[in-house]
């Protein structure tokens, strides 16, 4: 979500640490909502290292013993401590020598031309003010390259590098990390993407795949080549992600397992095999096979939008940027056995130009992403760019322009470039939309969201759900009331018609950083249920004829909070201004439950259930029925 009339440029603020022992301000603390590392003016960074000042990080090997997420410990110290002193961690670990892209950009060309892919105050550590010395512990993941933790001075607007630590690095910079499952173009397929450093040229990349059966793996694994993306900064659109905030993604591979058995369990390792004919192993992980479209069993969906990443370490977080979002990704790991699949709507991690940020949201959701299906949507911090097609002529992704997103995870889009697809989930049809391309009326998008449907056998496949990332619904957020449309613009003026004619039980939305709820809708009416007005006796259960949609903004994923309107509409049953997540569970073809989730706790704090026989699908309602003939 970008706030409308939020212009993303770095403003020196003061903001109060407390912490522990010290009570100190640092006087260039990012401000709330902005990306940290863009706070950083590391183009006009200095150098003048001296032996009054040291940086010692140990350990210097990391993933001893394959891990591929380490914690480090850096001591450092200065001769003239100040709150303006700040930890910096680099990778790769030489970021002075070079030269810099685009240097006449700048007056003079910069010293330093790599952001940091992460920070801390150096007065994090307690007494540091006091003693000239602290200790601060940094999580560090296996990214392909070393790392060298850097002290400076002058806080992040006049930055001088003061001292510079030895390199430390992963035993395997190289190797295969992070998975990431999806559901393919067909039930009976499932796909794994992951990120190593290994080219082509160096290592096949393959999964090695087969059957559980009483604990172990059923017969002969198969194995499954993979493919290999990656691009380069000339892919990205504009800065930082071309200049500043570039990091080299490795390479991103991608294979296919297919022709699986329903509801079967499936075990999985990602490998590549060396020239030499040694295999580089991942770790081992299992995942369930999706259920046939039209099947008959209990099947469980998590959604939201918007949850951005945060740091174990407290690194980044001066910024208030993603307060929720540790919050959420743990609620999910831990209720990882009462899910089925994930549908991530957009905003993932908010590099925004900062391309290391996508390796540590990748981390991050790993424990999810490696053993259930997580399905991505594009969002505008993913994809908006002036000039380069679509819809919104912002800066929201920082220069990426949907790079990074649609090649460092799949989903089964016939074109990668066009952001919308269709996944059959046993009873559930889902309609995934890209709202950062134009979906009106005779537009290629528009005729992919009729056609998805359209399409879907509703006596087999009953629950029907459409999802984007902006709202093209209903949302009482404070920009979309002050312009009077509760809406995008243009938001769903082309797309009601469809959402009634062909009966979409619900339609989710993040990009407003809040939950909300309404009744079922057509034309901005309620139009089953009851009224509106945060009236919640009547929005309990639902039964018979599908008169409307009910619209769903589940954007508190992580990201800082939005404002709701202090009028509430009459079709807003439930509003919540916090973090949390939603979750379906379709028990047959009668039955559905909604729950909205918050992350604090997993707990229950709104919910809902529709009950109906096919018959009530097909009953015509206002603009719902085509027409009919007297003939007989």
């Amino acid at each position: 979500m970008r706030r409308r009339g939020m212009r993303m440029v770095p403003a020196v603020v003061v903001a109060v640490l407390a912490l522990a022992a010290v009570a100190s301000t640092a006087s260039a603390s990012p401000a709330e909502g902005i990306q940290p590392l863009s706070k950083i003016a590391i183009h006009k960074a200095t150098v003048n290292l001296h032996g009054s000042a040291y940086v010692r990080a140990t350990p210097a090997l990391l993933g001893d013993q394959d891990e591929d997420t380490e914690w480090v410990t850096v001591k450092f110290g200065s001769d003239k401590p100040s709150t303006d002193d700040w930890i910096a961690v680099f990778s790769p670990a030489d970021f002075v020598s070079g030269s810099c892209p685009n240097p006449q950009r700048y007056p003079d060309e910069p010293l330093l031309c790599t952001a940091p892919i992460k920070y801390q105050y150096a007065n994090y550590s307690a007494n540091y003010l006091d003693w000239g010395k602290g200790t601060i512990r940094f999580q560090l993941i296996n990214q392909r390259a070393d790392f060298s933790f850097a002290l400076f001075t002058g806080g992040l607007e006049n930055p001088t590098l003061v001292a510079v630590s030895k390199r430390a690095a992963f035993k395997n910079p190289k190797a295969p990390v992070f998975p990431r499952l999806a559901q393919g173009k067909t039930h009976d397929e499932m796909t794994v993407t992951w990120t190593s450093g290994y080219d082509i040229g160096e290592a096949y990349p393959f999964v090695e795949w087969g059957m559980v059966a009483s604990g172990v793996g059923s017969g002969n694994p198969a194995r499954s080549p993979a493919g290999t993306l990656t691009f380069n900064r000339g892919s990205m659109c504009g800065e930082p992600a071309r200049t500043v905030g570039w990091r080299d993604p490795g390479f991103i591979h991608t294979a296919f397992m297919r022709e699986l058995w329903p509801n079967k369990e499936y075990f999985y390792k990602i490998g590549h095999e060396l020239l030499d004919g040694t295999v580089v192993w991942g770790k081992s992980y299992t995942f369930k096979a999706p259920p046939t479209p039209g099947q008959n069993s209990l099947q469980r969906i998590i959604v939201f939008g918007d949850m951005g990443k945060a740091e174990r370490d407290g690194s980044n977080e001066f910024a208030n940027y993603q307060p929720g979002s540790l919050n959420t990704t743990d609620r999910l790991v831990e209720d990882l056995d009462n899910y089925d699949m994930v549908f991530h709507i957009g905003d993932m991690p908010y590099a925004n130009g900062y391309l290391s940020q996508w390796d540590q949201f990748t981390a991050q959701v790993a424990p999810i992403s490696a053993k259930r299906p997580y399905m991505i949507a594009s969002g505008n911090h993913e994809r908006d760019w002036p000039d380069t097609g679509g819809f919104f002529d912002v800066k929201d992704s920082g220069g990426e322009c949907g790079v990074p997103a649609e090649t460092m995870y799949y989903y089964p889009a016939e074109n990668r470039a066009n952001f919308w697809y269709k996944v059959d989930y046993g009873l559930f049809r889902f309609c995934i939309a890209d709202s950062e391309h134009d979906w009106r009326e005779g537009t290629p998008q528009y005729r992919f969201i009729e056609e998805c449907l359209s399409t879907v056998d509703r006596k087999h496949q009953p629950w029907l759900v459409f999802a984007a990332h902006r709202v093209l619904g209903y949302s009482s957020n404070t920009w979309y009331a002050d312009q009077g449309s509760f809406e995008e613009p243009e938001g769903r003026e082309s797309l009601q018609r469809l959402w009634q004619r062909y009966r979409v039980d619900l339609a989710y939305f993040g990009h407003v950083h809040n939950y909300e709820r309404t009744c079922p809708l057509y034309q901005s009416q309620c139009v089953g249920g009851g009224g509106g007005g945060g009236e919640r006796r009547s929005h309990s259960h639902y039964s018979g004829t599908v008169n409307g949609t009910i619209f769903v903004v589940a954007g508190g994923g992580g990201s800082h909070l939005s404002d709701y309107t202090t009028a509430i509409p009459k079709w807003s049953v439930f509003r919540d201004k916090d973090y949390g997540f939603s979750k379906l569970t379709a028990f047959n073809h009668s039955s559905l439950l909604f729950e909205y989730k918050k992350s604090s706790d997993g707990k229950v704090y709104d919910s809902f259930t529709i009950h109906r026989d096919y018959r009530d699908v097909l009953r015509c309602v206002h603009d719902s029925c085509f027409p009919t003939t007297l003939a007989t």
